[in-house]
């Protein structure tokens, strides 16, 4: 009897499908069932094909041979994961196959995956899709009951190939192009050079500010505060002088209420979560990083089945989901969640009509809670973090308005004006969820009962030298507002309409983050970002154009009209040449210089130039100048290892009998005496020690060998 395969993009899901579906029997790369046989990818199986593939003379970098433009882009199977790709291909043109059935994650880059291995291997047969939110045993039969025919999807391909092969085109391209021009690793993006633009013009206008004195009056009148305003309505006061006679002069003056204004606020609950703003949340409450808080998505989704798909950008639902809502809430309603969901389904409470919305829904909902309990114990800690930010969020949507009134008293003393505003609650609403209180300050003082024509006797004055404020450094949760929604920089008003779904997608903003780590452009430093001067130098050397997010957010709309189906992808690929052509002559007539500012005295043991010291996200690294040698070297680990004195995380130096911790207040213990310290302390095993240095040792290996790197040292070699 002919079979159908169902191929999913990772083991783990595989497994899943296939014990939903029947099937039990391990075979070469997949499972055997009666009527399905289930197999994997490894993430991508394929790729598109590097330089050297279309021809010995792009094996060596040289400005002489670019642009690269192949007529056809051509596919290549990834050597590391060859064997598999083997496996699928063998059961794709298996006569014992009559269909195939599309089961990788329900997105753009999950379709590229299948198509790819699908394409490469020939296969011509029968396609379905399998498009579920999430990995519950509901989901997965609902979806086998329900698939869509493949040629629904291909759009949707076609948007991927698209972008896969513009990244191709320019990144390629104009890395070699400033990596020869300036004989340094120096790389550039479609997406990653207009996010880098944004830091480095923060950095500019944060070292160019000047800050300026200035001075504030405030008058205690005993039940609450008020602030001296000028007829513009501003408190800064730029001249000490007019400041301080004007604290003489009310000092205990009569202060007369000339007008009260009230209003009544009502606001909604906040949105659902899509993955950019949780990526948001979770960085500025826990500084998780964006590629940290999918990783924990990803597993709270496909291992524990408690959340939908993650890769959304939508924060809405649509009609058909909201009779499945009360299971979804009644599975929760588990430890501290069992309270104000208890409170929901007692008082029949039904989720803000703001929340849902079809018509702003394409792909995938807004994430929120499958019909599976979640259990607590299997969850690492950082995991139910994520869980409980998404619950809050989705609990909230349950709960009324949050409703108070803002009171605004203008009174005056002496001819000067002072101003008092407050606000009073009269229904927590949603806020309750979050156990929110307002913070301290004048605009949340509890205002008494204020009539107009209300008299007030100063009993104390406050004079006030502060700043003006540089603008902020992004952090990580400000850097993808940045990117979600970056018009702001546009300076042509009448283009901002253009700029379609901001630099790059929700799905790839954390891996553009991160490359920009890896690639030392950027810095962490206590949660905000500080770019490198190797990035401020690449931005004197990359061509203007490329650093503007107006093109990149219009290639992002174009794609996803692609994926809509209103065109085919072959003027948008042909508009991409063009612009790479142009992009490479920019660098190549360039008359910039490069210096590396950062040059060490310790010569690399390879070829005997001095090295360069950087900061990755993991520690601080030497990295030889010469980008054909390549060589690289830890210097120091941050490490999650808390100093025994001042209780902060630490440093680890050296390599092999030599690893040191060192702290900043001046602790330092060799690694092995502190491990055994530990251990006798905690009574941990040597085992948990040793699991600890390899994760150590793989974080930095993760840093070191980046995709980049990693295309940079196969070049390195092919050229060699």
């Amino acid at each position: 009897m002919a079979k159908t395969l169902v191929l999913a993009e990772k083991p783990s899901v595989a497994r899943e499908l296939a014990r939903v579906l029947g099937a039990k029997k391990n075979g070469p790369g997949c499972i055997m069932g009666e009527k399905y046989i289930v197999t994997w990818a490894l993430g991508h199986l394929v790729t598109l094909a590097e330089p050297e593939h279309y021809g010995d003379q792009y094996k060596k970098w040289s400005l002489d041979t670019l642009p690269m433009l192949p007529k056809t882009m051509a596919l290549k199977v990834i050597p590391e994961t060859s064997k598999q790709y083997r496996n699928v291909k063998a059961l794709l043109l298996s006569k014992d196959v009559s269909s195939v059935i599309i089961a990788t994650d329900a997105g753009r880059e999950g379709e590229l995956v299948a198509r790819w291995i699908i394409d490469k291997s020939g296969c011509k047969k029968p396609l379905k899709r399998l498009w579920i939110s999430s990995q519950t045993d509901r989901a997965i039969k609902e979806g086998f009951a329900n698939l869509k025919d493949g040629k629904e999807y291909l759009p949707l391909y076609r948007s991927a190939q698209s972008r896969a092969e513009a990244d191709w085109l320019v990144g390629l391209n104009v890395t070699r192009a400033l990596t020869c021009k300036f004989n340094a690793q120096l790389s550039a993006g479609r997406v990653q050079t207009p996010t880098l633009a944004l830091l480095v013009r923060r950095e500019k206008e944060i070292r160019d500010f000047k800050p300026q004195e200035y001075y504030t009056v405030k008058a205690d009148l005993g039940t609450f505060f008020a602030t001296r305003k000028d007829p513009k309505g501003n408190s800064a006061i730029f001249d000490q002088k007019e400041a301080e006679s004007i604290q003489r002069k009310i000092r205990s003056g009569k202060f007369t209420v000339t007008e009260r204004k009230a209003s009544k606020k009502s606001v909604p609950p906040p949105l659902l979560y899509d993955l950019t703003e949780l990526q948001r949340d979770a960085n500025k409450l826990y500084h998780f990083s964006p590629k940290e808080t999918l990783s924990y998505m990803q597993r709270l989704y496909e291992t524990h089945k408690v959340l939908t798909y993650p890769r959304t950008d939508s924060p809405y639902l649509t009609e058909d989901i909201v009779p499945t809502l009360q299971e979804r809430l009644k599975v929760s309603a588990v430890g501290e969640l069992s309270a104000p969901i208890g409170d929901i389904l007692k008082n029949r409470r039904s989720i803000a009509k703001t929340c849902v919305n079809d018509a702003r829904v394409s792909d995938h909902h807004a994430i929120i809670p499958t019909e599976e309990p979640p259990n607590f114990l299997n969850m690492s800690a950082e995991e139910k973090k994520i869980y409980f930010l998404v619950m809050k969020r989705f609990i909230a949507a349950f709960y009324p308005h949050w409703e108070y009134e803002n009171i605004r008293v203008t009174l005056s003393c002496e001819g000067e004006t002072f101003t008092a505003q407050g606000k009073v609650v009269s229904d927590k609403g949603w806020k309750r969820v979050y156990d929110w209180t307002d913070e301290e300050g004048e605009e949340n003082q509890n205002l008494p009962s204020l009539q107009k024509g209300d008299v007030f006797i100063c009993e104390n004055t406050l004079l006030k030298t502060e700043f003006t404020k540089a603008p902020s450094r992004y952090t990580e949760a400000s850097l993808l507002s940045a990117m979600e929604n970056p018009s702001k920089f546009i300076q042509d008003k009448s283009m901002k309409e253009y700029i379609g779904g901001g630099l790059g997608t929700p799905a790839t903003r954390g891996d553009i983050i991160d490359k920009l780590y890896n690639a030392f452009y950027m810095e962490k430093k206590d949660n905000v970002i500080i770019p490198t001067t190797k990035a401020m130098q690449l931005m004197e050397l990359v061509p203007s154009d490329l650093k503007e997010p107006l093109l990149t957010a219009k290639w992002e709309k174009e794609l996803e009209s692609i994926a809509k189906g209103e065109n085919d992808g072959k003027k948008f690929i042909g508009n991409i040449r063009h612009y790479t052509t142009d992009l490479v002559k920019m660098v190549k007539n360039s008359t910039a210089q490069y210096t590396p500012d950062n040059l060490t005295r310790t010569p690399c043991p390879q070829c005997g130039k001095m090295m360069l010291e950087v900061h990755g996200k993991r520690g601080k690294m030497l990295v030889c100048q010469d980008r054909e040698c390549g060589y690289r070297r830890n210097v120091s680990l941050k490490t999650n290892a808390r100093c025994p004195n001042c209780h902060k995380t630490m440093e680890l130096f050296g390599e092999g009998e030599k690893k040191t911790y060192v702290c900043s207040c001046g602790f330092r213990e060799k690694a092995e005496s502190f491990h055994k310290r530990k251990k006798e302390s905690s009574g941990g095993s040597k085992r948990e020690v040793q699991n600890y240095l390899r994760d150590q040792n793989k974080k930095a290996k993760a840093e070191e060998m980046n995709p980049l790197a990693i295309a940079l040292q196969n070049a390195m070699k092919n050229k060699k």
